[in-house]
């Protein structure tokens, strides 16, 4: 019995590594961090953002606690908004704000998760094509304008807080002109009073946009409608006081599309810009010192030519 199972044990390793030798899983040797690291940076600067997401997951996964492990955290953010994954890139925003609350690049987290919702539903067509965008649902606009209210309330200071700024008041427009066409919807059936809510939230909550004009107007023609005289007469007169060129029509009947006014420069006009990679602390710092170091240099320069020249030049140096 035993040189029996001798056999049987040898046949059964012969087997496996048979198996091993013809296609079994092979497991991918160790690649050193800064490789890593690397070979992900260099796949984001070619624009191949899945081998950029394939490299940094397996950076993060391999050394969770290595020296470039948080900035491969937010480059993985860029990534997989760059590579259209919009729930990858806000779920890996939300991951890196809860494991660093006080790390020196989390405006950025909050940027790039306001800026995937953003982006989320705006499709090739709603870009280049005349849709009037108003008449989409604004959650994802309102996903993005409270991640850019974040951003500025906690970091006003941050580098890209003029964006976030830019793009709130976008989706301010955006928002407003949605309330509009709601409005101009339940003037057409008559349901005046929703109507008339509608045009007072924009004009209490979302002003120095274009759409409060016609708020006031649905205001007029909806408190018209119920009888209530002097909430439509103030309105009319709030109306024609700050908007006297405004050509007030009824709602109440079927209106032209609102897409003049929910493009508001974005459907064939200048683009938002391309958001930035993310910037470390460190080479933000150096970055500074050059600076710094340049603008001194270019002082002495300029020094040493207004003694050389005996001032001669100062005055035209300085127009310049």
């Amino acid at each position: 019995m035993r040189p029996l199972k001798i056999l049987a044990t040898l046949a059964l390793f012969s087997l496996l590594s048979a198996c091993s030798w013809f296609g079994g899983d092979k497991v991918a040797p160790d690649v050193p961090e800064q490789q890593l690291y690397d070979e992900a940076l260099s796949a984001l600067e070619a624009d191949n953002y899945s081998l950029a997401v394939e490299k940094l997951q397996l950076l993060e996964a391999r050394y969770p606690f290595g020296r470039y492990s948080e900035q491969a955290q937010l480059e993985l953010i860029y990534a997989y908004f760059r590579n259209y994954e919009p729930e990858s890139a806000r779920a890996a925003a939300d991951r890196f704000v809860r494991l660093h609350p006080n790390h020196d690049n989390i405006d950025y987290a909050y940027y790039l998760k306001g800026l995937t919702a953003f982006e989320e539903d705006r499709s090739f067509f709603e870009k280049y094509l005349p849709i009037d965008v108003s008449q989409r649902d604004p959650g994802a606009a309102l996903e993005s304008f409270e991640s850019f209210s974040t951003l500025l309330n906690r970091y006003p200071q941050s580098e890209y807080a003029p964006d976030a700024q830019k793009r709130m008041q976008y989706l301010k427009n955006r928002l407003a002109t949605y309330e509009i066409h709601v409005a101009s919807y339940y003037m057409r059936r008559q349901a005046w009073v929703a109507a008339a809510n509608r045009g007072r939230y924009v004009v209490e909550n979302l002003q120095e946009t274009p759409a409060v004009p016609d708020a006031l107007a649905i205001m007029a023609e909806a408190y018209t409608e119920l009888n209530m005289h002097d909430l439509a007469k103030n309105a009319l007169e709030v109306l024609q006081l700050n908007y006297p060129e405004y050509q007030i029509r009824p709602f109440k009947q079927d209106s032209a599309t609102l897409l003049q006014a929910a493009s508001f420069g974005l459907l064939g006009g200048a683009e938002p810009a391309e958001p930035a990679r993310p910037t470390p602390a460190a080479d933000r710092l150096r970055a500074e010192a050059q600076e710094r170091a340049d603008a001194e240099e270019q002082a002495n320069k300029r020094s040493l030519f207004s003694r050389m020249t005996f001032g001669v030049f100062d005055d035209e140096d300085t127009a310049e």
